[in-house]
C-alpha cells in the first residue's frame, strides 16, 4: 500500500498538524479518529485492513488526520471558547486539509473534485464526520459514519450558543427549512449513519436524527445493528467493509 507523510504549520489553529495519506487513486476519504485521537489512528488501529481491498484497487486514497478534542470536546475549560477552538479545527479541515486532498488527488490520478471528500470515522470521529457532511455538502459529498453521537450535549452538555448548535446536527437540521438547497444536495450524495444498540453505544441521537431526516425528506440510509453490537473497533471492522461499496 503505498503511503505519504506530511505536516505544515497550520494558521487556521497556530500549531503543527500532521497528516497521513494512503493510497494511490481514486476517490478521496477523510478519516478522522476516534475522541483525541491521532492521524496514526487509522493505521494504529488496524482499520488500514478493512480499508486495503479498495485503498489498494485504486478505489479510493484515504487522508488520516489528528483532531484536537483535547482542547475542545474532552477540555473542561470554559465552553464558550472550547466551541470555538473547535471552530478552529473546522476551518483547518475546511481551508487547509481540503484543499491538500484536491491538489494531492488531481496530482496522483487526475481527480477533479467530482465526486467530492468522503468523510469516515467511528464514535466522537463519526460525530465530526457526519457533521462536515451536513455543515459543508459542497465539499464533503459522502459519509460513513459508525457509533456517533449527533448533538452537542456530549462535548456541551448545559450549554449552547450559534457556534455549539452549528455544530449540533439534531439542533440544526431540525431548524432547517424544508426548501433548504442543502437537503436536495444531501439527497444527491452517499450517506451512511450506522449505531448498534449494546454496550457502550448510544443509539439514542442517532433515533432523533433519522427522524428529523425523515421530516426533512433528507434520504440518509440509517443501519441499526442489533442489541448484541458493541461500541468497539470489532464491529466497526464489521460495519465499514459492509458499507465502504455504498459510499464509493
Amino acid at each position: 500500500m503505498e503511503t505519504y507523510y506530511t505536516k505544515w504549520y497550520s494558521p487556521s489553529l497556530n500549531r503543527e498538524m500532521e497528516i497521513k495519506v494512503y493510497g494511490h487513486g481514486g476517490r478521496p476519504v477523510l478519516f478522522i479518529p476516534c475522541q483525541d485521537g491521532r492521524f496514526f489512528d487509522f493505521e494504529n488501529y488496524k482499520m488500514t485492513d478493512v480499508w486495503a481491498p479498495w485503498i489498494e484497487s485504486g478505489q479510493c486514497m484515504v487522508f488520516s488526520i489528528d483532531t484536537l478534542d483535547l482542547e475542545t470536546y474532552s477540555a473542561t475549560y470554559d465552553p464558550y471558547f472550547r466551541i470555538r477552538r473547535h471552530e478552529q479545527w473546522m476551518a483547518y479541515i475546511v481551508n487547509e486539509v481540503a484543499p491538500f486532498i484536491r491538489n494531492y488527488t488531481n496530482e496522483h490520478n487526475g481527480w477533479d473534485g467530482n465526486p467530492g471528500i468522503a468523510t469516515f470515522g467511528c464514535s466522537l470521529g463519526a460525530t465530526h464526520a457526519a457533521n462536515l457532511f451536513f455543515r459543508y455538502p459542497e465539499i464533503f459529498d459522502g459519509t460513513l459514519a459508525l457509533s456517533g453521537i449527533y448533538t452537542s450535549d456530549y462535548g456541551f452538555p448545559g450549554y449552547m450558543d450559534e457556534e455549539v448548535y452549528r455544530n449540533s446536527p439534531v439542533h440544526y437540521l431540525a431548524g432547517m427549512s424544508p426548501d433548504h438547497p442543502y437537503i436536495q444536495q444531501y439527497n444527491n450524495h452517499k450517506a451512511v449513519i450506522v449505531v448498534g444498540q449494546g454496550p457502550w453505544e448510544m443509539p439514542e441521537s442517532t433515533f432523533r436524527l433519522r427522524d428529523i431526516c425523515q421530516e426533512k425528506g433528507i434520504h440518509i440510509w440509517f443501519d441499526i445493528w442489533g442489541h448484541d453490537v458493541k461500541h468497539d473497533w470489532d464491529w466497526w471492522y464489521l460495519q465499514a467493509a459492509h458499507h465502504i461499496p455504498h459510499i464509493l
